[in-house]
């Protein structure tokens, strides 16, 4: 790829161009090769600037948190975008409406929920992810969804043209929407109920103890991996990854975790193939053990 127009760009723009940029640090697992291009854009207008010149040249990935992520060890040909430090703004739109910047974290926006009284968006502070990976997921936890907060959100397609929709035209469905993939969340707004901090507290401390009882922290993982199945008569995912693979299950560093079935773990320096192996492995030993085809939740980078 011709990147002499995309060098030129890096004295020219708010944000910052890198070339060979590592990714490994910048995604929960701890995997993951390099990036022909990495950008960080921390103005809308450098962003329309970046996808001008760029758009329909190669892959374009954009990159939140990082939480749901395995990414190739080897070169990924493209570009990866990562919203700069302007688009995590949060501000009170009115009494129940909160507008936030895609590239903040759930949890801050939960936070900022509760600092201004607002509940209903308690159990976003148990979901490491960004806002627009939450979007693009239809994240949720403990029967709550983005779908059931959302009212609007703001885009820019890969020609840099700049759209809002309102949930209401979003057809959700359990951890997706129907929303476009050649697109960049910019903001969103979100609406809550009025509530009293304290209480609201209340209900971030219990939500956060039913999952650290249940799922391991302060570990290399991606969260969860598969997807439940669509069915509501059907086994949870965990457990039908319990019942069909053995206990100990590891490929290299990357081994299931034995406090949540559905978590795998990067133990030590798992490669992206001892992970992708692992997830094949556990995939075709549900299909064979049970007859259900399970789906992955975290997206794969390649």
């Amino acid at each position: 790829m011709k990147i002499n127009d995309i060098e030129k760009l890096v004295s020219d723009i708010d944000g910052d161009i890198f070339f060979n940029y590592d990714l490994k640090k910048l995604n929960w697992f701890n995997i993951g090769g390099k990036a022909e291009i990495f950008f960080k854009p921390n103005t809308l207008k450098s962003l329309v600037k970046f996808l001008n010149i760029y758009s329909k040249r190669g892959k374009i990935f954009i990159l939140g948190a990082g939480s749901n992520v395995l990414i190739n060890d080897t070169l990924f040909p493209g570009v990866i975008i990562k919203l700069g430090r302007n688009f995590s703004n949060i501000s009170i739109l009115n009494e129940n409406l909160i507008v936030a910047g895609c590239a903040t974290s759930q949890k801050n926006l939960s936070e900022y929920a509760k600092e201004n009284n607002l509940g209903e968006i308690e159990f976003l502070s148990c979901i490491p992810g960004s806002v627009g990976g939450g979007i693009r997921m239809n994240s949720g936890c403990f029967e709550k969804e983005f779908k059931d907060i959302l009212v609007s959100v703001q885009y820019i397609d890969f020609n840099g043209i700049v759209k809002t929709i309102n949930s209401k035209n979003i057809n959700f469905e359990y951890r997706g929407t129907n929303l476009p993939k050649d697109v960049i969340f910019l903001s969103a707004t979100f609406k809550g109920m009025k509530k009293n901090k304290n209480k609201i507290q209340e209900k971030i401390d219990e939500l956060k103890k039913k999952k650290e009882q249940s799922q391991p922290t302060r570990v290399k993982t991606g969260g969860s991996t598969f997807k439940n199945p669509k069915k509501k008569t059907e086994k949870k995912v965990w457990q039908l990854i319990k019942e069909s693979i053995p206990n100990d299950l590891k490929f290299g560093d990357a081994q299931v975790s034995e406090k949540h079935s559905n978590f795998f773990v990067n133990t030590n320096n798992a490669s992206f193939n001892d992970m992708k192996t692992l997830i094949d492995f556990v995939k075709n030993k549900v299909k064979e053990k049970t007859g259900i085809d399970i789906s992955l939740e975290i997206i794969i980078v390649e």
